[in-house]
């Protein structure tokens, strides 16, 4: 899969943008405010319909301006233009010009990999930032999932609303049986999905680690309260922390309480792991991801690696770029061409920003 063209209208720092990219390797280069992330963010919208770095869509609007519009022509088995449109809080995507009215069945028919500096951090962070991540991912392979995850959460903000309005004495059980049984369905749907995503994550990531420079065993493991559990136990679980729910206001047990925990060695990289081996433990989970895609759908994801290289040595930088396939579409946004090797450049496409101008070059 790759993206021939892209077009922006009042989107960030460009007024008006066309960019012409090539199959495989395209370098942005440009000082730090320059724009150079908001081309790979623009790619990383058209694809997903949200932004990597904020969640408020009126932020991407440039300055002065009612709209923004990205416009980008994807190649894989066909040739296909996609549009993202959004004005007054509304978003509006089309296919080849004709409206998609849900945003759940355009997601998945551009499929990105985004590897940023605040992935470094994934270990770290919170569970919610990690199943945000996982649920990005598996999005762009499985529509139905995004499906599951808007009702289960629908069901979820219904029950939590009832919740902050009951107390013990008043609390209408068999209402809450009715949305449990709901919550139920859909959230071992996520769950088994999340799981089979998992598992296949596992298969290959032990070895990407092992190639990219540690020698120690990585895994995930996948934490959930549904985790090999029966509908009968599960709503035995709700009847019993009914008490609990209502103290606390919201859902104590489900799937939206899930984690991915990264195991070096059998314990948890979080609190036993060195910032290196983590970096690196991040860096092998997006890398099996690109296989796992390409054992999906026979075909590798656009790839984009924004800044990234701020952040590791040239050794490290080295054995990404050697370990990622060649066929790859791939943006990497860098501060200095001297983070790569020129055998590295060779064949690539250079996006060079200057004081909001755009010089484009071929390196032979």
């Amino acid at each position: 899969m790759e993206i021939t063209t892209l077009k922006l209208l009042n989107f960030r720092n460009f007024s008006n943008l066309e960019l012409n990219f090539y199959e495989k390797k395209n370098i942005i280069i440009g000082s730090n405010g320059e724009g150079k992330t908001n081309i790979v963010e623009a790619i990383f919208v058209l694809a997903l319909t949200k932004s990597f770095r904020t969640n408020d869509d009126n932020v991407l609007i440039k300055d002065g301006n009612s709209l923004y519009k990205i416009e980008g022509t994807i190649k894989d088995s066909f040739i296909n233009n996609y549009k993202i449109i959004y004005q007054d809080n509304l978003k509006v995507v089309k296919i080849n010009n004709n409206k998609v009215k849900k945003l759940s069945d355009y997601i998945s028919n551009i499929n990105v990999i985004m590897f940023s500096l605040n992935d470094l951090k994934l270990i770290k962070d919170t569970p919610s930032t990690r199943r945000k991540l996982i649920n990005l991912e598996i999005s762009e392979l499985n529509n139905d999932y995004l499906k599951y995850l808007n009702y289960y959460n629908k069901i979820l903000k219904q029950r939590n609303t009832y919740l902050k309005k009951a107390n013990i004495d008043n609390v209408n059980i068999n209402y809450l049986n009715i949305l449990d049984e709901k919550l139920i369905e859909y959230g071992i749907k996520i769950n088994k999905i999340r799981e089979s995503y998992i598992n296949d994550i596992n298969t290959l990531i032990n070895d990407i680690y092992k190639k990219i420079g540690f020698n120690a065993n990585l895994k995930i493991y996948y934490k959930s309260d549904y985790n090999n559990m029966s509908i009968e136990t599960l709503l035995t679980q709700y009847k019993n922390n009914i008490q609990k729910d209502v103290n606390f206001k919201s859902t104590q047990i489900g799937v939206h309480h899930d984690d991915f925990i990264f195991m070096l060695d059998g314990v948890d990289a979080k609190n036993f792991a060195s910032e290196g081996q983590q970096k690196s433990a991040v860096i092998a989970f997006k890398l099996t991801e690109l296989e796992i895609f390409y054992k999906k759908k026979d075909e590798y994801p656009i790839l984009i690696l924004d800044d990234l290289f701020s952040e590791l040595d040239i050794k490290k930088i080295e054995k990404i770029l050697n370990y990622i396939n060649k066929n790859i579409q791939t943006f990497i946004t860098t501060t200095d061409l001297k983070k790569l090797k020129k055998s590295y450049l060779s064949g690539s496409k250079v996006f060079e920003l200057e004081n909001g101008k755009i010089k484009e070059s071929l390196y032979e």
